[in-house]
């Protein structure tokens, strides 16, 4: 874990600007050095707990270097948990944003810090035992039929995205993502964006989507792993089809390492669980299994996912 002195500050942060920004803009904030150190562990916003020896707070920017378009948006992120913060759905509390890229380089936000854990690594899960882990899986079910069943119009997102055309807009956008990024050619990424395109499922109701929700991105409770207390990293929060994150979810559901990821077969329509049944009712009302166009014969697990 990366950590300063006073008024150093780690790579991404300029403390001295910060102590002024934070003193106008964070209630609560006092006159008082600031100390902060990079969070462990993300793969894209960099995150940092902030401290002036008395209040600890979690400040969130865009990474380093090149970002691509409409990628790492602080703004997007910054909204979507302000507007969530009276549902039952457990996010942070936000206190102040700031898009002047002039104070510390870039945009940012300020939030709580929550206290809990993450858990990350297979090390991490193993620390669950068979019930805890059982309790934990129905608390990730169950917390994202919460966010799907959100009156985004009553909570002030009803301009947040634009569900109309949402799938087709997502298999573009990761194609030119792709194509921006890449650093070899891969046969393979341009046969899925193929597949993908041609099997877009018909639109359902719109709802909030997460759009990265899994395990790693949410915080559970100290002392108890059944019980989320945050949902974190919402910088692809949209409006959209809310099946995308129940499909990106479902590529993380039941995997070890050496075992890959089979499709769930039409003949399944989620039987095994009432938790899973919920999500599934609660994303789009209606049947779930047989009208949907993933297969237990898929030749590829890409095909399944959103």
């Amino acid at each position: 874990m990366s950590s300063t002195g006073p008024e150093t500050g780690p790579d991404g942060v300029d403390l001295a600007a910060l102590r002024a920004w934070f003193v106008e803009h964070v209630t609560g904030a006092a006159d008082r050095p600031l100390d902060a150190h990079l969070v462990p562990g993300g793969r894209s916003n960099l995150t940092y707990v902030v401290s002036d020896g008395a209040q600890e707070w979690v400040l969130r920017r865009p990474p380093l270097g090149h970002v691509l378009p409409t990628a790492h948006d602080m703004a997007r992120e910054h909204r979507v948990l302000s507007a969530l913060a009276a549902t039952d759905v457990p996010v942070p509390r936000t206190f102040a944003i700031c898009a002047d890229p002039g104070v510390i380089g870039a945009p940012f936000y300020v939030m709580e810090r929550v206290e809990g854990r993450v858990l990350r690594t297979h090390d991490d899960l193993a620390t669950l035992n068979p019930a805890q882990a059982t309790r934990c899986s129905d608390a990730l079910v169950d917390v994202l039929a919460r966010i799907h069943s959100v009156d985004h119009e009553r909570v002030g997102l009803g301009d947040f995205g634009h569900p109309d055309g949402y799938l087709e807009r997502q298999v573009r956008r990761w194609g030119q993502q792709w194509e921006r990024s890449k650093t070899r050619e891969l046969p393979e990424v341009d046969e899925l964006a193929r597949r993908l395109r041609a099997a877009l499922p018909e639109p359902g109701r719109p709802a909030i989507v997460h759009g990265d929700y899994r395990l790693e991105n949410t915080m559970l409770a100290p002392d108890d792993p059944g019980r989320i207390v945050a949902v974190l990293d919402w910088e692809m929060a949209t409006l959209g089809d809310p099946l995308t994150d129940l499909g990106f979810f479902l590529v993380f559901w039941g995997r070890s390492t050496g075992t890959p990821f089979r499709p769930v077969p039409r003949s399944a329509a989620f039987r095994g669980s009432s938790r899973a049944t919920r999500s599934c009712r609660a994303t789009r009302p209606g049947p779930v299994g047989p009208s949907t166009p993933w297969t237990g014969t898929s030749p590829s697990p890409a095909t399944s996912s959103p």
